[in-house]
């Protein structure tokens, strides 16, 4: 096993030890700014973050909401491609090699890039996991052998709707965590269901023997809080993408990069206070 499938691995052994929920947040590569990349992504493990999705810019976001949606036409717009994404990766590894991250996107820069050259330059970058959404697991033993070739996990989807041996299936190559979709729907579209959430990761348990993670609805610290009691991990996205546009409106070009790492981070900060608070009722060995 490489020092990078560690990161993930390490991450919730501690997590488990400590009885406490791992904190993922989700933020698109390359907005506001690619300047502003690397200092929010610090600024989100200095307010509690345990991994960090980072969101590949894609022109057709098929499971991303509104939000999501502008965010990745904000970093386009500005130049922002897959070989970009590896270059921020890189540099917020020159000062931070513990913090996993994991590449969030769809498979056509994938695929443009080659997933033999991209796996390798993935490892190279710094990169733990890769959750390609539109990979079906049934396709993709190829990829997830190059990928656990360079000591990068395979991250998958779990929805609602999947089956028993949907879930089953997942569960023979999925490494480091799962990520279990809480909503029918795209990213940022309703509220979650917390009863229905607790029944699913139960049901996901019986098969699945690394961590969950739960995301997609969740937009403030109760529902957090009522996630972190039954999930290995809270993954939000869509409010801390909006709190960062919110604030980085009518600021300076020079001060935009400040002023997302400060608001996305004392944002953060909240959801992980409010996860610290949770009694787990079950954490995965």
């Amino acid at each position: 096993m490489t020092a990078s499938t560690d990161r993930i691995a390490h991450t919730f052994a501690r997590l488990a030890t400590e009885g406490r929920a791992a904190l993922i947040p989700y933020i698109a590569a390359g907005d506001p700014t690619p300047a502003a990349t690397v200092p929010l992504m610090h600024a989100l493990v200095a307010a509690g973050a345990d991994v960090v999705e980072l969101g590949v810019p894609f022109s057709d976001p098929m499971a991303d909401g509104p939000t999501i949606q502008r965010a990745a036409e904000r970093a386009i717009a500005q130049g922002v491609g897959l070989s970009h994404v590896l270059e921020l990766v890189r540099a917020f590894r020159e000062s931070d090699q513990t913090t996993p991250v994991v590449l969030m996107g769809y498979a056509n820069p994938i695929e443009r890039m080659g997933q033999a050259a991209f796996a390798e330059r993935a490892q190279a970058a710094g990169v733990d996991g890769v959750l390609v959404v539109d990979y079906p697991p049934e396709e993709v033993d190829v990829f997830s052998g190059q990928l656990a070739a360079h000591g990068i996990s395979p991250i998958f989807l779990l929805a609602p709707t999947s089956t028993d041996d949907r879930i089953a299936a997942i569960a023979r190559i999925a490494r480091g965590y799962v990520y279990y979709v809480s909503l029918k729907g795209v990213t940022g579209a309703a509220t979650i269901d917390t009863t229905d959430v607790a029944r699913r990761v139960e049901a996901i348990r019986k098969h699945v023997k690394i961590p969950v993670g739960v995301g997609f609805g969740i937009r403030d610290s109760e529902s957090a809080r009522q996630v972190a009691q039954v999930a290995d991990a809270v993954v939000i996205g869509s409010k801390l993408i909006d709190t960062i546009d919110q604030a980085v409106q009518g600021v300076a070009p020079e001060d935009v990069a400040a002023t997302a790492a400060a608001a996305g981070g004392a944002w953060l900060q909240s959801i992980r206070q409010a996860i610290d608070t949770v009694e787990r009722k079950s954490v995965t060995a």
